[in-house]
């Protein structure tokens, strides 16, 4: 997909200095945290990435690495880093696990882009249900964000663009939008983020608890975890709440 951050752009001519694009990742799953990304997006005209998009990226910079192809041992090439952004973000749901970790490592490696990361834990979800828990882990990726940048952002000038139709109760203005995660940019790399720092943290659960084999669904309902679940019974880390973990 090709975004053209019309959206963003509005908003900044509009006095909006700081805008955040929030997604998260686990909402559906029966097992894990939810895990939600608060990210912010500025233009930087170079960043490192990998060798192998530099097709899909366009021009190559002048001063760049060695291909990989050749005897040196750098993997990284300098590209035109907006352009393979604009064109290669897309919602992490239409991108090859591959994909996913391709574009974290650039948008990890641009200077001009920082995000936070907000988790809920299985045990709070039951508590408090997905939908809030999912707000509370928007917020706490905001939180995380203003830690990493060591500044408050100012309520009067940001907004918080996120995916779907309700807010997340922050203190900042809110815009929810129907399937931002693939039409906003700063949406759409939330997305990407989160689902490949999500499927990370799956694969560690799956050391703890191989039987239900979490590096494979990420805890989601597929038929392999279905009767994992009849055969061993829920772990700690399936949500008691969701259907069909409630029935055991």
């Amino acid at each position: 997909m090709k975004f053209n951050l019309k959206l963003e752009n509005k908003l900044k001519s509009r006095g909006f200095d700081f805008i955040i694009g929030i997604d998260e990742a686990g909402r559906g799953s029966l097992a894990g945290p939810v895990i939600a990304v608060a990210i912010t997006v500025w233009q930087n005209p170079n960043v490192k990435i990998p060798a192998s998009a530099k097709a899909a990226a366009g021009r190559q910079m002048s001063n760049q690495c060695p291909n990989p192809k050749s005897k040196s041992k750098s993997k990284y090439e300098y590209v035109d880093n907006r352009k393979y952004l604009l064109r290669e973000v897309d919602d992490s749901k239409k991108l090859s696990p591959k994909k996913r970790e391709e574009i974290r490592k650039v948008l990890k490696a641009f200077p001009g882009i920082q995000w936070g990361r907000g988790l809920v834990s299985a045990k709070v979800i039951d508590r408090i249900n997905i939908l809030q828990a999912t707000k509370l882990a928007s917020r706490r990726a905001i939180a995380n964000l203003e830690k990493k940048l060591g500044k408050r952002f100012p309520t009067h000038k940001t907004i918080v663009i996120m995916d779907g139709n309700q807010g997340i109760d922050s203190v900042f203005r809110e815009m929810p939008i129907i399937k931002a995660d693939g039409k906003i940019f700063s949406c759409a790399c939330a997305s990407i983020i989160a689902k490949v720092e999500r499927d990370g943290l799956m694969r560690k659960y799956h050391k703890l608890y191989p039987e239900y084999n979490f590096a494979k669904h990420k805890g989601y309902p597929t038929t392999f975890h279905r009767k994992a679940l009849k055969k061993h019974r829920p772990c700690k880390l399936h949500r008691r709440t969701f259907y069909p973990v409630s029935s055991f």
